[in-house]
């Protein structure tokens, strides 16, 4: 994989995972109380050896550049290894910011076209997933492909949010369609069978969407962008153009755990089920596949007559005598006595804050950081170095599915309470 050069794509301003991306770019989003959405895009390319990684980003990217840099090193041992940040930026020959996946491509490929590689691996950071790309570029180079789009067997319901492929019995693509309904999807149809889906999974999903994820030819990636000077978008225009032009494109099959992490309601879902037990549909513990991150070096966290099931708790975290059920705790988490969690995703501090300061803050009326004595939440999620004071119910009371209250520092999305980043809930407050 050493002639193979990764190009992962932060993705837009996020706005659908607002308020979790109002000061950090999507990629950078926390996961899994002590990951972030990029370490599984750069995993799965360490895990396929696979070291040349580029970051194309332009919203908040600040945070991520600062994750990236803490967590890794790819050139010791004097290797090509590297995982770099590229932000949007505007030049004499290119005064606009990316304007979609294959421009911010294409506002890059004189970088990217001075390396000696022979396929480009065009990623998405934000998907929850774990795949050997290797096995990916292989089957691209073994079926003789200019093009390779990975490709998830979906059911009608989940057909029309995708790009979908029509494909032959050997996987080759015939057609490309985005997001059709009606008689255009029922002529997507695909023997999914033939790509080596049991019977009855066949029955189940005879749909071919897009994964998001590509693997170029270098001649055909830098043709396809200068012969199409006007298209912006991998799915809705490049690959329709490839097509059109008789380029040889495959489908690369995936039939595992795929989440894409676009909504309030997806990313919370997705951390939630992490808890499941004994068999999560995603899980952390692969040691032969190994998600990395950024290494904090924090104690241990401590429970003190703590009652916790179904959860995930995030190192250095401290538990008081509180009720903690189907959760996931992030690092740094502070949780004081006669606390009940329920349904929800904490995502921990940045830093500690010690008995003295926390202290003092309440002396001075302020609230430390974590969630106060005596309150309840459930079904919501709480972001970093969030401050709830004492008594405080988070239930969401009235089922409201949509509500902006920055005032407030919270929001309301898919039905869950988003506590947003540093933001402060006053004791007593009922949401």
């Amino acid at each position: 994989m050493k002639r193979v050069l990764a190009i992962i794509l932060g993705g837009g301003a996020g706005t659908r995972l607002y308020p979790l991306t109002k000061m950090r770019a999507k990629p950078a989003v926390p996961l899994a109380g002590k990951y972030r959405l990029i370490d599984i895009p750069i995993s799965n390319c360490i895990n396929s050896e696979i070291n040349k990684i580029y970051v194309l980003t332009q919203f908040n990217s600040a945070s991520l550049n600062r994750h990236l840099t803490m967590s890794y090193n790819l050139s010791a041992g004097f290797g090509q290894g590297f995982v770099e940040v590229l932000a949007a930026q505007q030049t004499p020959e290119s005064p606009s910011w990316f304007e979609g996946t294959a421009d911010a491509v294409r506002k890059y490929q004189g970088l990217f076209h001075e390396w000696d590689v022979d396929h480009y691996l065009i990623l998405s950071g934000d998907q929850l997933y774990r795949m050997d790309y290797s096995r990916f570029v292989q089957h691209h180079i073994d079926t003789g492909a200019q093009l390779t789009v990975g490709a998830l067997p979906v059911d009608p319901a989940q057909a029309e949010d995708f790009g979908l492929m029509r494909t032959s019995s050997d996987g080759r693509i015939q057609e490309f369609r985005e997001k059709p309904k009606g008689e255009a999807l029922e002529s997507m149809r695909v023997d999914t069978q033939a790509l080596g889906l049991s019977p009855e999974e066949a029955a189940k999903r005879p749909y071919l969407a897009s994964m998001g994820i590509y693997v170029f030819s270098r001649d055909t990636l830098f043709d396809l962008l200068s012969s199409n000077p006007s298209s912006t978008d991998f799915g809705k225009e490049i690959i329709p153009a490839s097509l059109a032009r008789g380029d040889r494109l495959q489908s690369f099959l995936f039939d595992d755990y795929w989440e894409d992490i676009g909504t309030i309601g997806a990313f919370y879902e997705a951390n939630l089920a992490l808890t499941d037990q004994p068999n999560p549909a995603f899980s952390f513990y692969d040691e032969k596949f190994p998600i990395y991150t950024r290494p904090r070096y924090l104690p241990p966290s401590k429970l003190q007559d703590a009652q916790v099931t179904a959860s995930i708790i995030g190192e250095g975290s401290l538990l008081k005598a509180c009720s903690i059920h189907h959760c996931v705790l992030g690092v740094r988490s502070r949780v004081e006595d006669e606390v009940v969690l329920q349904d929800t995703l904490v995502m921990g501090a940045d830093y500690f804050e010690s008995s003295e300061e926390r202290l003092l803050l309440r002396e001075r009326g302020g609230i430390p950081i974590g969630v106060g004595r005596g309150s309840t939440v459930k079904r919501a999620i709480i972001d970093k170095n969030v401050r709830i004071g004492d008594n405080v119910t988070i239930v969401n009371k009235d089922h409201v599915e949509e509500a902006d209250r920055p005032e407030l520092s919270f929001y309301i999305r898919n039905g869950i309470v988003v506590v947003v980043k540093n933001g402060t809930i006053a004791d007593g407050t009922v949401i």
